[in-house]
């Protein structure tokens, strides 16, 4: 890891201290288009450490979701009903987080790690029928479209909260 591959954002909370190693990216909750929900999404925590002014820091790790149609032709970003990288901060700091993910998270060699070791497991799975390998297939699609991801489609992407926050 370099120092220099590091980005820190100023918050209401504290500084923010993003590392570009592995360990700090986590995948959750791969979702393919289905009749009810007809988008792919993948789930993204990103752990950080939170430095606050009696310099106390903790490690803290926030998710947030990123959202393309199935014909990946938009991006959304999504955020999580708990534990949200973006939820809790204001207007100012949700723009500089989004430009976190945008500018930085999406080139990192941890992101890109994530997405292949995704890409390659997804490529071993076992798979019976038709409708399974249609899904495996344009998970795979999708992965695939995350790692050629460019910084303006995050900058232009709506920032949505998860449906089930809605309330």
């Amino acid at each position: 890891m370099n120092v220099m591959d590091a980005k820190i954002i100023s918050t209401q909370y504290g500084l923010e201290t993003y590392l570009d190693v592995v360990k700090s990216v986590d995948v959750r909750d791969l979702h393919y288009p289905t009749e009810t929900e007809p988008f792919y999404e993948i789930t993204v925590g990103i752990e950080y450490f939170l430095l606050k002014e009696e310099r106390y820091y903790d490690s803290r790790k926030n998710y947030f979701r990123i959202r393309m149609d199935s014909d990946f032709g938009s991006v959304t970003l999504v955020e999580t009903k708990t534990e949200s990288l973006i939820a809790v901060k204001n207007e100012g700091e949700r723009d500089t987080t989004k430009e976190l993910v945008g500018e930085w998270l999406i080139k990192t060699q941890a992101f890109k790690q994530v997405i292949n070791e995704l890409i390659l497991q997804k490529k071993m799975e076992d798979v019976q029928t038709e409708e399974d390998i249609q899904a495996v297939l344009g998970t795979i699609r999708f992965l695939e479209k995350l790692l050629e991801i460019k910084t303006e489609d995050i900058l232009s992407a709506n920032v949505e909260r998860d449906l089930e926050y809605v309330h």
